[in-house]
């Protein structure tokens, strides 16, 4: 959710400030704002609500002084609607200090009364400058920000990270996380702080993850970590594995249309090194141990949203492969549903940012109750991965826009890669059917790049179809997700209705739905790998066609029986059936870009949305 930034070091504050808002904006947001420490000893705060341009309008109206401490923050409203007030960052100490947070603090409201029942006023809605209130009062209390923020952070409850800075100690930045995620950059006479790694990639690669109830203090020439208590705490740092410029546009008219196109390398990448000859061999997982897989009786995949919906996918195949029980569950309704687990039983978690709250939260749930996790995460060192036992990363690459693409398709991969790694283990999968799945992985990038070649009849389809209002999907086994991930699509960015069904569900209410027009997409599974399913799927468009719907048949090349009951046929290449949704999403994803952008709407930060939702 919100984007926070720190730095401190030589450079103009301001423009690193910017930068790091700038590439954190995918994240979603509604205001943003800045505190700047100057040279001259002043604290200035600029704040607007909407987007980073009216704050940049705002700094070129009412520049800041030329400082070396700063912190930067874009908001996604909870606590009070996104106004000029509610923007961080807030202040305290009469002005002396700022304080930024992502998160949400659930017992604000008695810190608020405390506050104002010792006379300090409040001007915002928001739980962060109660926050920033109190302290502000514990550092004019104690006279040392380290101290006060010990104080105060363990006074708190709910999800935050916090970043704060004092007029009385020039070149230091102090923040705290707890279930929310927080990084530092290392750089050569200068240190950074952010939500992710986009905040300072542009100026480091070195970072260091911050754990679970750690503060970090900074300075240009140090950085330490301690646990709440104030212990020092030993860390370790890693090298982002992607540059500043993976996270730029590169020419494309939005990070959504990039990242499809980037779909065959992230197959390619996540496939990387985990295939020795005709086996699939993940090294994460050699190190977990044979004997902890061969005593898995049963599978858990927790996530949210589009994950949820690789999880599906993944839960199809590593049930045939692996022949474990697999079922998928949101990670929101995981532990509130009091699950039967045991120690045989195992629970993947799918999370592109790694740091999801409700997933995060689940995971928790599983480990305390001795349940072994994997992780399925994109991004390197996040909290969900560093809490499981084993991390299976994808090596998609940094996905800016809000609607996940490549993330989706890479988590399919890895999931596939897992259950085939699980039937090895376990002597259920066949030297034949391994093969055959090694092959098909080997050949997948280049029908994935073909399916991607798809954009120019899905961009004139979309065109006739500007003023649609609501449209349907349909699929079944391996397209049943696929089809409610096409409509999430839809829903994420063009605003318009939109479902996915069970394409046998049709006769048991749904098909009512249909009337003349009404566009229906049905992924139809290939003939030759799944012949009884075809055919059902041919006997569905047969049924909605009489009823007047307008069909776009997502079909292989070379099938034609389709041909006479279909209004649009999209073609992709031949794979085996396990391997079709990889192809047959990207054409939805296409659609789904193409509508929005013929509605003239955000494609890359749809509203209301955010990219890492990290409360729950």
């Amino acid at each position: 959710m919100c984007g926070i930034v720190g730095y401190v070091g030589p450079n103009d504050t301001v423009d690193v400030l910017i930068n790091g808002l700038r590439r954190l904006e995918y994240r979603g947001y509604d205001s943003a704002g800045i505190a700047v420490l100057d040279e001259a000893g002043d604290l200035t705060v600029r704040k607007r609500s909407g987007k980073l341009v009216r704050l940049e309008e705002l700094l070129a109206d009412s520049p800041v002084g030329e400082g070396h401490t700063g912190i930067g923050h874009t908001r996604w409203a909870t606590h009070g609607g996104p106004t000029d007030e509610n923007a961080h960052p807030h202040l305290g100490d009469n002005g002396k200090l700022a304080l930024i947070h992502n998160g949400i603090v659930e017992n604000f409201a008695e810190l608020r009364a405390e506050l104002e029942a010792d006379g300090i006023s409040l001007i915002s809605e928001t739980d962060t400058e109660v926050v920033a209130g109190l302290l502000g009062r514990e550092v004019a209390r104690v006279g040392d920000l380290e101290t006060a923020f010990r104080n105060v952070v363990t006074r708190l409850t709910g999800t935050f990270t916090l970043l704060a800075t004092h007029r009385d100690e020039p070149g230091k930045i102090v923040a705290a996380r707890h279930h929310s995620p927080l990084v530092v950059g290392l750089g050569d006479g200068e240190n950074f702080l952010g939500s992710d790694v986009a905040a300072f990639v542009s100026s480091t690669r070195r970072a260091v993850a911050v754990n679970e109830d750690n503060i970090a203090i900074i300075t240009p020439e140090n950085v330490r970590i301690t646990d709440f208590a104030g212990t020092p705490v030993e860390y370790s740092e890693f090298e982002v594995e992607w540059d500043a410029e993976a996270a730029d546009k590169g020419g494309w008219s939005s990070f959504m249309a990039k990242e499809i196109t980037e779909q065959p390398e992230a197959v390619a990448n996540t496939t990387r090194g985990r295939i020795e000859g005709s086996h699939v061999v993940i090294p994460e997982l050699v190190e977990l141990g044979d004997d902890v897989l061969r005593n898995i009786d049963r599978i858990v995949i927790i996530a949210c949203g589009t994950a949820s919906y690789a999880g599906q996918v993944g839960a199809y195949a590593i049930e045939q492969w692996a022949r474990i029980p697999v079922e998928v569950q949101l990670s929101h309704e995981f532990r509130y549903r009091d699950p039967v687990l045991s120690d045989r039983t195992m629970v993947i978690s799918v999370s592109q940012s790694g740091e999801t709250m409700d997933t995060l939260m689940a995971v928790k749930y599983a480990i305390e109750r001795g349940v072994k996790t994997i992780s399925v995460c994109n991004t390197q060192s996040a909290t969900i991965p560093r809490e499981s036992d084993a991390a299976v990363y994808t090596h998609a690459g940094p996905e800016v826009a809000v609607a996940s693409t490549k993330a989706f398709i890479a988590q399919i991969t890895a999931l596939y890669l897992i259950g085939l790694h699980f039937g090895r283990v376990r002597g259920t999968l066949s030297e034949a059917d391994s093969a055959a799945a090694v092959e098909q992985f080997e050949a997948l990038p280049e029908k994935v790049r073909e399916a991607v070649g798809t954009h120019e009849q899905i961009a004139q389809l979309a065109h006739w179809m500007a003023d649609t209002r609501s449209v349907l999907f349909l699929g079944r086994h391996v397209g049943f997700p696929i089809a409610l991930e096409g409509a999430l699509k839809l829903k994420e960015i063009a605003y318009i209705h939109a479902e996915g069904f069970a394409a046998g569900e049709l006769k048991h209410g749904p098909i009512a739905l249909i009337d003349h027009g009404q566009p229906v997409f049905v992924l139809v599974p290939s003939p030759r790998t799944s012949p009884l399913m075809h055919s059902k799927i041919v006997s569905n468009i047969q049924e909605i066609r009489a009823r007047g719907a307008r069909v776009i048949a997502v079909v292989e090349k070379g099938d034609t029986s389709v041909l006479p009951y279909a209004d649009d046929v999209i073609r992709l290449p031949l794979a085996d059936s396990f391997f079709e949704p990889l192809l047959q999403v990207v054409p939805l994803q296409w659609f789904a870009l193409e509508l929005s952008t013929v509605k003239g709407l955000d494609v890359d930060q749809p509203r209301n949305l955010a990219k890492s939702v990290t409360v729950e």
